[in-house]
């Protein structure tokens, strides 16, 4: 076999799997540089913290596919949270923002989120389907609508003191695995499955690929976005809760910048910013490769001003990474 046969092979095999590489070269060089980066509760932490980014980032990406974005992302899962925490407060905590409401069971903070992150993706997707805005300036515009929900709501007060079954949610675990792993596992298989092998998937694929096409092809392009934006709403909301659940609390100001990180997270992960690719468990991998790296950042001791330097160089290098694909393959 020729040399050059040899590098061919390296070639596709990297540019196909190239991020799991990089993912595994992280962890090597960081376990290498600081050995306590690869210890059992390091490790446990770095997943737990992904998982809920993990999940905005799935509903993100399929956005993406469809050469869509959502900037709103991140100010969903805040306000989401904020009524998920308001809803489950302990009965004797004094500062209860809703005094006189009686113990909920659990399943109702989990309607309320998703119900909310429904109607909201909803309208983002009304939005920008029937008045033909531009992705960007509709979900900017929603995001600023929900930060100003979001703080009404809380009055911009903390929510603290939730009862210990509703926090257990997410720092409880499950035949050993912790809980959040398995929510964002379980997501992921769902994501999976909408995306190969359902027809939903295969209509964002294609309105991705071409939105002339696809229309002329017979598919309703309306109708789909505005799934793609409601099941993405639906996935923050739901982050939003087992975000309140993780940290105890929330705040109108939760979730600030996730939705930029989801993002480039989804772009690090083969979502082509162009539209029409992506995979979940790319996204998965782009989460895991930006909260590894920020995990050995502060392991490091680097100054979180560098590090945010580093994240947005990362951001810049995969965007235009991407787009020199895209143009290469048009070429």
């Amino acid at each position: 076999m020729s040399s050059k046969i040899v590098l061919n092979k390296v070639s596709n095999a990297f540019e196909k799997g190239g991020i799991y590489f990089v993912l595994l070269f992280l962890v090597i060089a960081l376990g290498i540089i600081e050995p306590s980066f690869l210890s059992i509760a390091n490790i446990m932490n770095v997943l737990r913290i992904s998982s809920v980014r993990s999940i905005i980032a799935l509903g993100v990406g399929c956005i993406l596919i469809t050469r869509g974005t959502d900037l709103s992302s991140g100010r969903i899962v805040g306000l989401t949270a904020c009524i998920a925490a308001s809803l489950m407060q302990k009965p004797e905590y004094a500062y209860k923002m809703f005094p006189n409401l009686p113990q909920l069971a659990l399943i109702v903070p989990f309607l309320a989120v998703v119900i909310t992150g429904l109607t909201i993706g909803t309208v983002n997707g009304l939005v920008i389907s029937t008045f033909k805005i531009p992705p960007f300036i509709a979900t900017l515009g929603m995001m600023v609508i929900v930060y100003g929900i979001s703080s009404l709501y809380t009055n911009a007060q903390p929510i603290g003191g939730l009862r210990n079954d509703f926090t257990g949610l997410a720092t409880g675990n499950t035949v050993g695995i912790p809980n959040l792993i398995l929510f964002a596992a379980f997501t992921m298989l769902i994501i999976w499955f909408l995306l190969n092998k359902t027809v939903f998937g295969k209509y964002i694929y294609a309105i991705g690929g071409n939105p002339a096409a696809a229309l002329v092809s017979g598919i309703n392009v309306k109708m789909t976005t505005i799934k793609t934006y409601a099941l993405a709403g639906v996935l923050y909301g739901i982050a939003g809760l087992l975000l309140a659940a993780r940290t105890g609390g929330a705040t109108n100001n939760y979730a600030t910048m996730y939705e930029l990180d989801a993002i480039a997270a989804c772009t690090i992960g083969g979502v082509s910013t162009s539209g029409g690719i992506g995979t979940a468990s790319g996204i998965l991998t782009g989460v895991l490769i930006f909260e590894v790296l920020n995990n050995g950042l502060v392991i490091l001791g680097v100054s979180a001003y560098w590090q945010q330097i580093i994240k947005g160089i990362i951001i810049i290098a995969a965007i235009a990474f991407d787009m020199r694909k895209y143009n290469s393959k048009k070429s």
